[in-house]
């Protein structure tokens, strides 16, 4: 398990691409570049990160987003993209290699440097995906493949830095991958035992926890 590459940006401005009528102008920070040397990790992410949308992004329970390399090649056949389908292509902030969302359960530990993080939840695909890569149902395939990425608290502060070992040292939750909380988030909707087992799980999310409450009601 190894720690790729580190990706930051901050939210700018995008012009609407020439000639596409459909097109809007646009503001985010899904556009992220690499990170050369050791960077901080706090909080509420890395140092020099910025998000847009911060009702539905950032903050502590999602500090820090992360992506498998191991979904890459799947990206690239069904996208028909080359090699710029690669680190931050999703806009994550962290792109690993030797792990996917069937290896990482909700809670687990991670070191990193000097940094420790905690899986908080899978990363709920959104509009700006379709939109990056001019795909209207990017976000619906995401969803069926289940290749999400997720999302990281940082426990401990401190700096890490590409190229760095990824250490598993805690797994408190190992009943509940990423792919069992996904299939219970897209695929279960109905299913109010599932919904109430995920909710009871303490790591999760309070985002989460909140969605998947309103099944319930």
């Amino acid at each position: 398990m190894k720690l790729l590459s580190i990706q930051i940006g901050q939210p700018r401005d995008y012009q609407p691409v020439e000639g596409d009528t459909s097109d809007k102008p646009w503001r985010t920070a899904f556009f992220k570049e690499p990170v050369s040397g050791p960077i901080q990790a706090t909080r509420l992410g890395l140092e020099r990160d910025g998000v847009q949308e911060v009702e539905v992004h950032g903050g502590v329970d999602k500090a820090v987003c992360v992506y498998s390399a191991e979904h890459w090649p799947h990206w690239r056949d069904d996208l028909g993209l080359g090699d710029e389908f690669g680190p931050a292509a999703f806009g994550e902030n962290l792109s690993v290699s030797g792990l996917t969302e069937a290896d990482v359960c909700l809670g687990d530990r991670w070191r990193i440097g000097a940094a420790e993080f905690e899986v908080s939840q899978p990363r709920q695909p959104c509009w700006k995906l379709a939109r990056r890569w001019k795909t209207k149902d990017l976000t619906v395939r995401v969803q069926q493949t289940g290749y999400t990425g997720w999302y990281l608290r940082v426990v401990t502060e401190g700096a890490l830095e590409a190229g760095q070992p990824i250490e598993r040292v805690a797994r408190p939750e190992p009943d509940w991958p990423l792919t069992r909380t996904n299939q219970v988030m897209y695929e279960l909707k109905d299913d109010r035992e599932a919904t109430a087992e995920l909710i009871a799980v303490g790591v999760l999310s309070e985002s989460w926890k909140e969605q998947l409450g309103k099944r319930l009601d």
